[in-house]
């Protein structure tokens, strides 16, 4: 009787915790799909550009052209900012990853203790605003750059 007691108490610990677990990590994913990233609304271009030189640009460049070297670690360890133009890798990530990695930050959605110097903004800014920062970067892109992004999200949506 005691050990069906404790396979049950178990049993039930582990529930709690997978439940907990998933509420913990589901909200990203129901933010980030919430949100549309529109480099076509102009309106919200324009609340984006200001949003990315006020957060972003010190770090990713006024031209979104990021730091020198952004593929090698510096002294300290971290690499520096990448490019948000068409010659970095921002583009080869789904809407949903690039809202989560500025909302939650690269060192909680990494994990493993990976450290970064990008801060996690979601103290900082508001959905809406991350969504137009990103509108802001997307809108930079050439046409090519954005239909391939596009096919990513395409495939990112379809094993959803």
């Amino acid at each position: 009787m005691k050990n069906k007691l404790g396979l049950g108490v178990i049993a039930l610990g582990a529930a709690v915790l997978g439940y907990l677990g998933y509420q913990y990590f589901k909200p990203a994913e129901t933010v980030a799909s919430a949100i549309t990233i529109d480099p076509s609304d102009l309106h919200r271009v324009a609340a984006g550009k200001k949003i990315y030189d006020a957060n972003c640009a010190s770090c990713h460049g006024n031209k979104l052209q990021g730091e020198a070297n952004w593929q090698q670690r510096g002294t300290d360890g971290l690499l520096p900012a990448p490019p948000h133009d068409a010659t970095g890798h921002t583009w080869h990530h789904p809407d949903q990853m690039l809202f989560a990695l500025t909302k939650y930050g690269p060192e909680k959605m990494v994990g493993d203790g990976y450290k970064s110097a990008m801060p996690a903004f979601e103290d900082i800014l508001s959905d809406q605003e991350i969504a137009d920062a990103l509108s802001y970067i997307k809108s930079r892109w050439p046409d090519d750059v954005r239909a391939r992004n596009d096919k990513i999200n395409q495939a990112a949506q379809a094993d959803g």
